[in-house]
């Protein structure tokens, strides 16, 4: 894959999340990965909320050597370690860094995702240099301790009146809902816990439906 641009950005379909709560080890996250990548997913969010920065920092180092430039790797909430492990891009939530600050860090190249839960703060987010939205939970989802109210479809129609930024539905999101919400306006899936079991199966399947 060429190198990174941020003005040749364009967000797949299905946005795949390797989060380190369902794997049991670094061997099992980087095996994980490299199903989804072998499914056809050219982008994956790293996502470890529990785990110290060595960690995090040993995992992530572990997964850009493996996979390389066949995905594009974003590190979720930690600018300091995406650098540190040559990550492609960060995303952020609304209790973590600002866009702006998280712009500072990481340089004008890598690419910037922002999660937003409502339509302020989507707003908010889309005058930032981010370069893609997250808006959700679009349904209920247990991957949070303590999630934010459901939006629904109509929370993803109402983003994608408010941003010409590509736009990422997260929360609950599986192959049978999946199609919705890209009639609803959205540009991409963020997929957790449908990607989990066979995950280049469920990945391949993913995009089929979505194409």
């Amino acid at each position: 894959m060429a190198a990174l641009r941020r003005s040749d950005f364009k967000i797949p379909k299905l946005y795949g999340i390797v989060d380190a709560a369902y794997e049991g080890t670094g061997r099992d996250l980087l095996a994980f990965a490299e199903e989804l990548v072998a499914g056809g997913c050219t982008l994956l969010q790293y996502r470890d909320k529990t785990g110290s920065a060595r960690v995090i920092l040993e995992q992530a180092r572990e997964l850009k050597k493996h996979l390389g430039d066949s995905v594009r790797l974003i590190m979720n909430d930690r600018a300091d370690l995406c650098l540190a492990a040559e990550f492609d891009g960060v995303h952020v939530g609304q209790e973590d860094l600002s866009p702006e600050s998280v712009r500072e860090i990481i340089g004008p190249d890598r690419w910037l995702g922002v999660s937003t839960h409502n339509p302020e703060q989507l707003s908010e987010a889309d005058l930032t240099s981010a370069d893609y939205l997250a808006i959700g939970p679009v349904f209920a989802t247990s991957s949070k301790e303590k999630p934010d109210p459901v939006v629904g479809l109509e929370g993803v129609r109402r983003a994608r009146a408010l941003t010409r930024k590509p736009l990422v539905a997260i929360g609950g999101i599986t192959r049978a809902n999946a199609v919705s919400m890209i009639e609803a306006g959205a540009d991409s899936v963020a997929v957790i816990f449908d990607l989990l079991r066979e995950p280049r199966k469920s990945a391949e399947e993913f995009f089929r439906i979505l194409r």
